[in-house]
């Protein structure tokens, strides 16, 4: 496991700031596409949780639109409100009951949040650690503009 090492802002020069700024940035932009994802994934899990509440006996024999692409549809009946077909990921798929695969999906969302806390975490600790480094920057900035002003007059 790779250990994080602590440095000293004030220990580096201006373009070395830069380039901290710059990875600091990237990882802000990856954590929160990251976070968008999780977040899209969470309210699909939802949406599949609601679509099995609907699969019920008194919806036994309707007519529905059954997807074929996510434009084509063509219509079918609900034959079997006892059993649903869930993807379980890479290809998969297992036949549940609409009450086991309500807890199937449960434990998706909830899984997906506890990353979610995490990543939000992550990237407030983030969006500190550029704050401070803006920070430092902006006062290397304002040191140097200082010295240039005294070197002129001098």
């Amino acid at each position: 496991m790779a250990q994080q090492q602590k440095i000293e802002l004030q220990d580096l020069d201006l373009s070395q700031l830069v380039e901290v700024k710059k990875q600091l940035e990237e990882e802000l932009s990856h954590l929160t596409s990251s976070f968008s994802q999780l977040k899209q994934a969470q309210n699909r899990f939802a949406d599949c949780i609601e679509s099995c509440k609907a699969v019920n006996a008194a919806n036994n024999d309707k007519t529905i639109l059954v997807p074929l692409t996510s434009s084509l549809y063509v219509p079918g009946k609900l034959a079997n409100v006892e059993k649903v077909v869930v993807d379980i990921g890479t290809g998969y798929y297992v036949e549940k009951t609409t009450e086991d695969a309500i807890k199937f999906y449960n434990g998706k969302v909830d899984f997906v949040k506890e990353n979610l806390e995490k990543i939000q975490a992550t990237v407030a600790t983030k969006q500190n650690n550029l704050r401070s480094l803006v920070d430092v920057m902006q006062y290397k900035v304002q040191m140097q503009q200082q010295e240039q002003k005294a070197a002129t007059k001098a």
